[in-house]
C-alpha cells in the first residue's frame, strides 16, 4: 500500500481519517491516562532524557491526537504549561474532553506541522508521539520545530516506525488476516466490511479511492525510517546532541497481530475479555522488550524509533 502522492492529498487523508477515528481512538489503541499511561510515557521519556527527568516550562506537542503524551506529562509535572496541536479538529476535541475529565489544562490549536502559528523561541520542549511518519515535508517541519524552540530547548519524538521493523511487522499482520474469519467466528463478531481490509488477498487495499473515514487508515502513513535517516532530518535542521534508539519488538508483533484481527470486526462486537487480553499482553511484552532486548539489539530491528536533540544555545 502507498500513501497518496501529493502533500495536499496526504494532509486530506490524515485529517479525514483522524476526525473519524477520534471518538473511539483511545479504546482502539489502549490509550490510558491513569497510572498505566503515566508509567508508559515516563518510561519513554527516561529512555530519551535519562533520570531523573528534567522539567520544562512550556511544551508544544505536534500531532497530539487525543492527548496521550501531553496529558500524562502534565499529570506528572514534567511540563508546566502545554500547547497541543493536530491537523485533526476532531482529535483536539477528544483531547480537551480527556483534559477536562482528568482535571488538567491545555491549549489546543489545529494546524499543520509544516507551518506552525507560533512565535520564534516560544517553547522549552517540542515533542510528538507517532506523528513524524504522517508529515509529508519533514524538512519544513523540522525547521519549524527549531524555529519555535528557545535556544537550549529540547525536542523528542517517539513511536516512529523503522523500515526494518515495519517489514517484520508485515508477517504477523498477514497471518492475522488469514486467520481473521476463524477468529471472528470464535468471538461471534460480524465482519467490518466497510473497513477496507481485503482478506481474500491477505492484505490491505492498495488505493484510497472510494474509501472514507476509518477505512483510510492504511493510507495515513508516509514514511518509515532508518535510525540514520531520522537523525539526519534533525541534524540538517540545525539540532545538536541528536540521539536515536529503538523500542518495542515482541510487543509490536503481538500488538499488530491483534490490531489487525480487530480491524476486520465491528468494534462493538469485540468482547471486553479480548480487549483486556490484548492490552495486558502488550504491556507484559513491553516489559520483556525493555528488560531483555532494548539496549542489546541494534535500533533498526525494533518497530519504533525514538529521536531527541537540542537547539544550540
Amino acid at each position: 500500500m502507498a500513501a497518496p502522492a501529493s502533500a495536499d492529498a496526504i494532509r486530506d487523508v490524515n485529517t479525514r481519517y483522524h476526525d473519524a477515528a477520534a471518538e473511539h481512538y483511545d479504546t482502539k489503541w489502549g490509550v490510558d491516562y491513569g497510572e498505566i499511561g503515566r508509567n508508559q510515557v515516563r518510561g519513554k521519556l527516561h529512555k530519551l532524557l535519562g533520570a531523573p527527568l528534567p522539567t520544562f516550562g512550556r511544551s508544544l506537542e505536534i500531532g497530539a491526537g487525543t492527548g496521550y503524551f501531553t496529558l500524562n506529562m502534565l499529570q506528572d509535572g514534567v511540563v508546566g504549561d502545554a500547547v497541543a496541536t493536530d491537523i485533526s479538529p476532531g482529535m483536539l476535541d477528544a483531547l480537551q474532553a480527556n483534559a477536562q475529565r482528568i482535571g488538567v489544562t491545555v491549549d489546543t490549536v489545529a494546524c499543520d506541522a509544516e507551518d506552525l502559528p507560533f512565535d520564534d523561541d516560544s517553547f522549552d520542549l517540542v515533542l510528538g508521539h507517532a506523528v513524524l511518519h504522517h508529515i509529508p515535508r519533514l524538512d519544513r517541519a523540522f525547521a519549524e520545530f527549531r524555529r519555535v524552540l528557545r535556544p537550549g530547548g529540547e525536542f523528542l519524538f517517539a513511536g516512529e516506525p523503522s523500515q526494518t521493523g515495519d517489514r517484520i511487522a508485515a508477517y504477523p499482520k498477514r497471518a492475522a488476516l488469514a486467520g481473521a474469519p476463524l477468529w471472528r467466528k470464535l468471538i461471534r463478531a460480524r465482519p467490518a466490511g466497510g473497513y477496507g481490509v481485503d482478506e481474500t488477498r491477505g492484505d490491505w487495499p492498495s488505493e484510497p479511492a472510494g474509501l472514507d473515514g476509518e477505512s483510510l487508515e492504511p493510507f495515513v502513513d508516509v514514511h518509515a525510517f532508518t535510525p540514520e535517516e531520522v537523525a539526519a532530518w534533525a541534524r540538517r535542521a540545525g539540532f545538536e546532541n541528536v540521539r536515536v534508539r529503538g523500542e518495542e519488538l515482541l510487543a509490536n508483533w503481538f500488538g499488530w497481530m491483534n490490531r489487525t484481527l480487530e480491524a476486520t470486526a465491528l468494534p462493538e462486537d469485540i468482547p471486553w475479555l479480548w480487549r483486556q487480553y490484548a492490552f495486558r499482553g502488550y504491556l507484559a511484552l513491553q516489559r520483556v522488550d525493555v528488560a531483555l532486548l532494548e539496549g542489546r539489539l541494534p535500533a533498526q530491528v525494533f518497530y519504533n524509533l525514538m529521536v531527541a536533540g537540542r537547539k544550540p544555545r
